[in-house]
């Protein structure tokens, strides 16, 4: 095997550019993956455009990219379960596993957690990887690379639909229809929740969401979301609200349209501290917020949602660029945010 690798390196703000890296050696308990497939985040973008997130900022040289799949090529001392030539999906967080949180089954919450891309951890925009393989996940037969790399971005809306606890005949609307909205609305879908409403702004994520069996899509330009939906529902609201924007105009609206004892899940990251909210309504209607952080414990049942065909993740991406193409592409992603939905980086 060769003994460098292409990476994708960021320098600065909007900088990016392919370097030559030596490949990393598996540990005991790690493997070493050749990647395949790397989804392009939003997080991801916003690290290349402002050089940071909220408090977090990037020190570079950094490398993004936390959505992954790839085939296992080498395999440290005392792994188990896993081979040479299996294709696998990578979690991208790594908890202590000591801590409070991990030892009470909430590891998503573990304060040591390393995080791929999230500084000062470096992401996987490259060619290999070596990971604990106690967070890699076997492929079934059937599956591809980019299904794998896309289960990141899917578990969190399938833990967004597990902590709402939606279920058939219940109904749902969906703050956002970018990528987490999207793989929200699929998970809802597969819990047999048929009446989902969404709202946007930007035309060709509106139309994919249609695409993809909501119910209505509203432009948030032209109407107000709330109104609409109290009056397709007869004043009743809906069950389970899903909030994807973290803008805190859209926050407000949230309790609007939830039915009285319904449910709010928040999982935009916004940049105020301080938002207005009608806790009296809250209040009044007994309406529960559950914030949503990544995830926990999703990987295996995403991965059996996709394989037996419950959730067709790969109807998201919109672009395929390769490795050599990603500065460019993400210059691109950023100025033309309206036209692409989901970039799968193909290596």
């Amino acid at each position: 095997m060769k003994e460098m690798m292409r990476v994708a390196v960021m320098n600065g703000r909007q900088d990016v550019s392919i370097e030559q890296r030596p490949i990393p050696t598996p540990g005991p308990g790690e493997v070493l993956i050749r990647i395949r497939t790397a989804g392009v985040c939003g997080s991801d973008l916003h690290y290349y455009a402002e050089g940071k997130i909220g408090d977090i900022p990037v020190q570079t040289p950094f490398v993004l990219g936390h959505e992954i799949a790839g085939t296992v090529v080498a395999l440290g001392a005392d792994v188990q379960g896993l081979r040479e030539g299996q294709l696998v999906a990578v979690e991208p967080g790594i908890p202590c596993g000591k801590c409070e949180m991990c030892r009470s089954g909430h590891y998503n919450l573990c304060p040591e957690m390393r995080f791929l891309a999230t500084p000062p951890y470096d992401g996987a925009f490259s060619e290999y990887l070596a990971y604990p393989a106690e967070w890699v996940f076997a492929l079934p037969e059937g599956m591809n690379a980019t299904q794998g790399a896309l289960i990141e971005p899917l578990a969190v809306g399938m833990q967004a639909a597990q902590l709402a606890e939606a279920s058939v005949g219940q109904s749902a609307f969906i703050f956002g229809c970018g990528c987490i909205g999207l793989v929200t609305l699929l998970a809802l879908r597969s819990r047999g929740v048929t009446e989902i409403y969404m709202c946007d702004v930007i035309e060709k994520r509106m139309q994919k969401a249609l695409e993809l069996g909501a119910t209505a899509v509203f432009d948030s330009r032209k109407c107000n979301p709330a109104e609409e939906i109290m009056r397709r529902t007869g004043g009743r609201g809906v069950d389970c609200v899903f909030e994807m924007t973290g803008n805190a105009a859209v926050l407000m609206q949230t309790v609007d349209v939830a039915c009285k004892g319904g449910v709010i899940v928040l999982v935009g990251l916004g940049p105020q501290s301080v938002m207005p909210f009608n806790f009296e309504k809250l209040i009044w209607n007994q309406v529960q917020i559950r914030p949503c952080f990544r995830y926990k414990n999703i990987y295996p049942k995403a991965i059996r949602a996709i394989s037996g065909g419950a959730i067709d993740v790969e109807s998201i991406v919109s672009d395929r660029v390769t490795l050599q193409q990603l500065p460019e592409a993400l210059k691109y992603h950023l100025e033309r945010k309206s036209e692409i939905i989901k970039m799968i980086v193909e290596m």
